[in-house]
C-alpha cells in the first residue's frame, strides 16, 4: 500500500511544485496517510484545503484503501 500511496503522490506533486511547494510521504497508520507540506505549501493558509481537496481525494481514487490524508 505505502508504494502505492507514493506513486499516487507523484501525481499531485507537480501542481504543488508549480507554486512553489512540495508534499513528503511521512507514513500510513490504518489507512490514515501523514503527510507533510514544504516550500510555499508549508506556510499557505489554504494547505489543508489542498491536502483535503487535492491530495486526499487523489489518493483515494488510486488507492481505495486510503482513508485520509492528514497533515503533520
Amino acid at each position: 500500500m505505502e508504494e502505492k500511496v507514493k506513486k499516487s503522490l507523484e501525481k499531485v506533486r507537480p501542481i504543488l511544485q508549480r507554486d512553489g511547494g512540495d508534499v513528503e510521504f511521512v507514513g500510513i497508520d490504518d489507512g490514515v496517510v501523514k503527510v507533510k507540506m514544504r516550500g510555499a505549501c508549508g506556510t499557505c493558509p489554504g494547505a489543508l484545503m489542498t491536502i483535503k481537496m487535492v491530495i486526499e481525494q487523489t489518493l483515494k481514487e488510486d488507492v481505495p484503501e486510503v482513508k485520509e490524508v492528514v497533515g503533520v
